[in-house]
């Protein structure tokens, strides 16, 4: 089995563990899925955990000079901190849906960007996008359909993040077996 195990810097790490927790927390809130727990039991996990850690992971991974983690983890804890302090504020469903599509597409920029990213990494960016793309739709649109299934895509997100994050401490692998690109192929071409 290939063992593609990135040992990641201790910042990556805490930063994908708390981004992995939050997306968890804030996917399963959207989704209803377990009994009396909404979005709104994420705020305090967001507000700390993805808001105040993420921010602080990104300022020192652009201290060790990774400008692409520090980006990334700076501009998801502002999302997180944000959307925990003003979680419970009277915003109109269209306030909410932009400020939504605009982190959308900051998870699409740092999807494009995460090209020479591990799998999990580009993963875990593309999932927030597709995530914060249908809750936004959902808030236009009314539709708390779309929300439960932009929460799915949070979730899967989140548990990317965690596994990414948990495999590098405990040295799992993080890439699939390679084979064969097609029939007839072989390893000499």
């Amino acid at each position: 089995m290939d063992k593609d195990v990135s040992a990641g810097s201790i910042t990556s790490t805490l930063g994908h563990l708390a981004l992995g927790l939050t997306l968890l927390l804030f996917g399963l809130g959207n989704t209803q899925v377990i009994d009396g727990v909404t979005a709104a039991d994420s705020v305090s996990l967001a507000t700390y955990v993805g808001g105040i850690a993420l921010f602080v992971a990104g300022l020192f991974a652009f201290r060790d000079h990774d400008a692409f983690t520090g980006t990334a983890f700076t501009a998801l804890g502002a999302f997180w901190f944000t959307w925990g302090v003003t979680a419970g504020t009277q915003m109109s469903a269209n306030a909410t849906g932009l400020f939504l599509l605009l982190f959308a597409l900051v998870a699409l920029s740092l999807t494009a960007g995460a090209s020479g990213a591990p799998l999990l990494t580009r993963g875990t960016y593309a999932l927030l996008f597709v995530a914060l793309l249908l809750l936004a739709v959902g808030q236009f649109g009314d539709s708390g359909g779309l929300g439960k299934v932009g929460g799915w895509f949070a979730v899967a997100g989140g548990a990317l993040a965690w596994y990414g994050a948990t495999a590098a401490m405990a040295h799992w692998p993080t890439a699939l077996p390679g084979r064969a690109a097609g029939r007839g192929v072989t390893a000499t071409g």
